[in-house]
């Protein structure tokens, strides 16, 4: 999906050094996009007016689910976007799966406060205990995925916009180190569903993913 150019520019740093944090730093968007995922949502009628309370209450509905993506990541190393496919698994109250197929395998899960990243066979673990930051992000969308109101809004500043057939969820962190990092976290949906949503990183980065959702119950 990148020009062979481009790809070669790829390849080549990918076998040098990444930058500092680079790695990292990619990880935690895609888990962001993830855990941000409406997966499998079931449908809901309120009665009530639309507002961020009743997305939220829509949001806590969901226990389980698995979705497909498609996203891609724009990163001022290369001069090509990065494009990416695979399935999204998630468990309440705290596990999240991202398993990329295309172009390459991957697997990043995360449990409680771990997360674990395998690549190639290789795997990493670390802690959000020892990154603040990481971490605010992380509850912060752990919130949404729960929806946990209150706990969503400790960790960002909301805006919800548009209307139940068609909304955008905008979400700011509150805290300057998470906001040294990710600046805004978009997600747009209809009613119960998640469709889009963009991660916009403080250095320029951004990374945008599609949902479709599963049809199985």
């Amino acid at each position: 999906m990148i020009g062979c150019e481009a790809g070669d520019r790829a390849d080549r740093s990918a076998s040098r050094p990444s930058r500092p944090g680079a790695r990292r730093r990619l990880a935690l968007a895609g888990l962001a996009l993830a855990m941000a995922a409406g997966l499998a949502l079931p449908p809901a009628a309120l009665a009530a007016p639309w507002d961020l309370a009743a997305l939220m209450g829509m949001l806590a509905a969901r226990k389980s689910g698995e979705a497909s993506f498609e996203q891609t990541k724009t990163l001022a190393m290369l001069d090509a976007p990065i494009h990416s496919s695979g399935i999204l698994r998630f468990e309440a109250p705290d596990m999240l799966e991202m398993h990329t197929l295309e172009p390459t395998q991957q697997r990043m899960v995360v449990r409680g406060r771990q997360v674990s990243v395998e690549v190639a066979g290789r795997s990493q673990t670390f802690d959000l205990e020892r990154n603040p930051a990481a971490g605010a992000l992380v509850e912060g969308i752990r919130a949404t995925l729960d929806g946990d109101l209150a706990g969503l809004q400790r960790g960002y500043h909301t805006r919800l916009q548009g209307e139940q057939r068609q909304w955008t969820l905008v979400l700011v962190p509150r805290l300057p180190a998470a906001r040294a990092r990710v600046s805004e976290i978009d997600l747009s949906g209809s009613g119960a569903s998640v469709r889009s949503i963009a991660v916009f990183e403080a250095d320029g980065d951004r990374s945008w993913m599609r949902i479709h959702e599963s049809s199985r119950p």
